[in-house]
């Protein structure tokens, strides 16, 4: 380093890392060398210089593979010329400016030069506002421009959500923290990675303001900083964090620091907490350093790895987590040792590594999650406040509904495929998906189908439906035409899944045929048709293997990921696969194993990698496994459904893998899983109301070429219906029509279901969609189902017609303040957000089961115990 000068208060030794680090970079990324690092020829301030240098110093694989450097200088020069623009700029530290407002990375989420397009739009809301009031506003902003839906779990990006208008809270708070960095304010995305009482995890957003760090829920308002409906799950959480790509030294808790990128814990801030300290062993007593510890809970019928740390010379290594039950397993040299930790065991653990094979048979416990705590009550507003923001919310709401007006409707969808002369249904359903985007999709259609036919809507039909969202014409030129040229003789259904279809996992789509038709001659090309696995030698000749950061592994680009021809194991999976397609060489992840595969006569083959060539020539002959049903066939046993209450993983290096199939997956039993040959592991739960799940591990083997049966059982429960309360008389409600009503007046013969709801928030839509995929058994019951709007919510452009998949015998009706829920709960959470309010009534007027708030599963919950009402009523009839 040639200047002693120091910028950003940063001493000559941290400095000296950066330089150090960003020289690696330099030569790791020598392919690109000219696509990114010759934006340092430019004319550059210093402080322009080392701010780029810093970005680079701590910039993943993928990024390094898939952008140029414009986009990065761009990103330096608006943050530094937005800090100098905006009133609190000079009152950031620089600690906090490099590390939560210059990062231009949130998540996974594809990168786009947001910065300037978001301050030009909240510059002037936002100048003579004081930090905490900017970031309040900021997040009505937010809510102006997106809504949560569930998605899959490729993160768009901010630009791209505010196209879409609605994602997932991981999204959400993307958007979020993209926009408050683009006003000069620290802001990271804080998460837990699974909830522990409850299926599912959540997102949020941290914001710095004067000296203190604040929460909010990303573009879900409130009136004042630190509210949230999350707060009540989140003093159950058994970890909170959130990642900063950068040698980041505190003062928060590290959880983990390695390669310029660090995980804090955040958990104390939310929730009650203690450390537990595990001490790893051998057989003879001796300490394991280096030895993996994974902290396990159970969600989504698995066992998540929530935190995972290396022990240190000693042995040991420390977690800070909430109290709860955890797995925790210690892995090294092929040996691994694993111990039901229970809550009020208190806090230290000793491992012996002292197994290396599975064991037989099954075994039953129950994993107790936190319990419920209380929080501070929040000050009570002013009416006038509470007014100002409910009208805010209101007015946000009609301002993104009058921008989702502007999309392309059926009418014109219905118009686009007569002139294209391509069915309407489809044509409609493709518009609808693509929202935003949907002139762009219908640009395309219109522009290729008189020449290609349908193959433009199969194109569009075979992508993902996110993909519609941020996939423009360019690129599906490159696709649909890259494809048609290859077609070959293959069957449509094959050549539309495993050539057409550009998706692969949950990399960005990018126009990659032409760049891989043109990089092979044709005698190349035909020679990988004859014999795919020479694509799979020659790619990995040049291909040198590196972990990228745990979050964005397997998320590069094809032609980003070639033209680096460094990565993670899973980016050369992508990239194969990408390959294949663009030479007419019908290609695949595995649907479970998500190892790469191409067609030949023989069937489905593996691609062979030498990193993970052993196991992949074991597993050259598959096995199978063939699920039964329990012959006991009790009837409190729940129907399986994979990830919901079962899960398959097998044993490889230590560690349980789960395999992947679709979530809800429930046709399980009529063929077998063809699975690779190993030891396994399924998992049965079954979650109480309280969290608790009463775990069940049946422990198998499956062998090459031979059918394994193994019977899918649950533990015993008993179905608790107590006698909650009784509803009280009086309980006047208002029926769309404007008539009042008693909700006494609308419980059927064997009862009602009710919830008071609040439709905007994330945790009702959670309710509502529940309800929606429950509608064939709720409707086969016949219990009516009410949901009970305040008056608030009700003007807030609540739309009742836009919930089609409801149950039948659904009523939406108003509730005045909320007045009735008083008849059910004595204390309402309102001042938390604690909605939604559920209740499951028999026809004596008796609450038989009530629930609040966040908690994925009470759909099926109080489905269950309205059936056991309505049995016992019909058995004593």
């Amino acid at each position: 380093m040639t200047s002693q000068t120091l910028v950003f208060s940063m001493d000559a030794q941290s400095l000296e890392r950066i330089e150090q680090r960003f020289q690696e970079k330099l030569n790791f990324a020598d392919t690109r060398k000219d696509k990114l690092f010759h934006v340092f020829q430019q004319p550059l301030t210093e402080e322009e210089a080392w701010a780029l240098k810093y970005v680079y110093a701590y910039m993943p694989v993928n990024d390094l593979a898939d952008y140029d450097g414009e986009l990065f200088l761009s990103h330096v020069r608006r943050a530094l010329d937005i800090r100098k623009r905006v009133p609190w700029g000079e009152r950031v530290p620089d600690h906090l400016f490099l590390h939560f407002v210059l990062p231009y990375r949130i998540n996974t989420e594809n990168i786009e030069d947001f910065r300037g397009i978001i301050f030009d739009e909240l510059a002037d809301r936002t100048a003579k506002l004081s930090m905490a009031d900017a970031i309040l506003e900021t997040n009505y902003w937010c809510h102006e421009k997106a809504t949560y839906i569930g998605s899959d779990l490729r993160t768009i990006s901010p630009l791209t959500m505010i196209r879409n208008a609605r994602g997932r809270c991981g999204e959400e708070s993307t958007l979020a923290v993209a926009a408050l960095r683009s006003i000069g304010i620290p802001a990271r995305q804080v998460y837990t990675p699974r909830w522990a009482h409850c299926d599912s995890n959540h997102a949020w957003v941290e914001a710095w303001a004067d000296g203190q760090w604040y929460y909010i829920g990303a573009c879900e308002p409130e009136a004042g900083l630190n509210q949230g409906w999350f707060s009540p799950p989140a003093r159950r959480a058994m970890l909170i964090n959130t990642r900063i790509f950068a040698d980041y030294p505190g003062p928060e808790d590290i959880t983990l620091s390695e390669k310029g990128y660090t995980e804090i814990n955040l958990l104390e801030n939310y929730a009650p907490a203690h450390t537990i300290c595990v001490r790893v062993i051998n057989e003879q007593g001796a300490p394991v350093p280096e030895a993996s510890i994974r902290f396990e809970l159970y969600n989504s019928a698995e066992f998540y790895p929530i935190a995972e740390i290396k022990t240190d010379a000693q042995g040991d290594a420390s977690f800070k987590t909430g109290h709860g039950d955890l797995v925790i397993r210690a892995v090294s040299g092929g040996k691994w040792g694993e111990i039901l930790f229970k809550a009020q065991d208190g806090d230290y653990v000793e491992l012996v590594l002292d197994s290396s094979e599975q064991p037989s048979g099954i075994v039953d416990f129950d994993m107790v999650p936190p319990p419920e705590g209380e929080g501070e009550v929040a000050a009570s507003l002013p009416e006038e406040k509470i007014r100002a923001h409910t009208r805010r919310l209101e007015e946000g709401t009609k301002i993104r509904s009058g921008y989702e007006d502007t999309f392309l409707s059926e009418e014109d969808a219905f118009a686009l495929a007569h002139t294209t002369g391509l069915p309407p249904e489809r044509v409609r359903d493709i518009l609808q998906k693509a929202r935003g985007n949907s002139r762009e999709i219908a640009a395309f259609l219109e522009e290729r189908s008189g020449e290609f036919g349908e193959w433009p809507l199969q194109l569009l039909e075979s992508m993902n439906e996110k993909d519609l969202i941020d996939t423009f014409r360019l690129t599906l030129d490159d696709h649909l035409i890259g494809a048609l040229s290859q077609r070959g003789q293959w069957a449509e259904e094959t050549f539309v899944k495993y050539i057409l279809c550009p998706r692969v996992s949950y990399e960005m789509v990018v126009p990659y045929r032409s760049v891989f038709q043109n990089a092979y001659s044709e005698e190349e090309a035909a020679a990988f048709r004859e014999d795919p696995s020479m694509l799979a030698f020659n790619l990995e000749q040049s291909y040198l293997y590196y972990e990228d950061l745990p979050n964005l592994k397997g998320k590069g680009n094809p032609v980003g990921t070639y033209s680096l021809m460094k990565g993670d194991p899973q980016s050369l999976d992508i990239l194969f696969v990408a390959v294949c397609r663009s030479l007419g060489i019908p290609a695949r992840l595995h649907p479970s194993e998500q190892k790469p595969q191409y067609l030949s006569d023989k069937g489905w083959e593996d691609a062979v990698f030498s990193l993970t060539s052993s196991r992949n020539q074991e597993s050259s002959s598959w096995g199978m496994l063939q699920l039964l049903k329990d012959s006991e066939d009790r009837e409190d046993a729940p129907s399986a459904s994979y990830a919901e209450n079962f899960s398959l993983a097998r044993l490889e290096d230590g560690v349980y893998k789960t395999l992947i199939y679709p979530y809800g997956h429930t046709d399980i039993y009529s063929d077998p899983f063809e699975v690779e040959p190993g030891a396994y592991r399924l998992t049965t739960g079954i979650r109480l109301k309280d969290g608790t799940v009463r775990v069940r591990f049946i422990y198998f083997i499956v062998r090459a070429g031979e059918t394994t049966e193994v019977v899918l059982t649950y533990r015993e429960t008993v179905v608790d219906i107590p006698v909650l309360g009784k509803l009280a008389t009086g309980n006047e409600l208002t029926r769309l029509d404007g008539s009042e009503v008693a909700l006494k007046d609308l419980l059927g013969s064997e009862g009602a279901i009710a919830a008071w709801i609040e439709p905007e928030r994330e945790p009702t839509k959670h309710l509502i969609r529940e309800l929606c995929e429950l509608a064939e058994p709720l409707d086969k019951l016949g219990v009516p189902i009410v949901l009970v709007i305040g008056d608030t919510e009700w003007n807030a452009s609540f739309d009742s017609g836009a919930y089609p998949k409801l149950p039948v015998r659904t009523i939406f009706v108003r509730d005045s303040s909320y007045a009735a829920l008083s008849g059910f709960i004595s204390k309402p959470a309102a001042h938390e957000a604690g909605y939604p309010h559920l209740f499951v009534l028999d026809n004596q007027d008796q609450i038989r089961y009530s629930a609040s708030g966040y908690k994925i599963g009470t759909g099926k919950e109080a489905l269950q115990i309205a059936a056991a009402i309505s049995q016992s009523l019909n058995g004593s009839e």
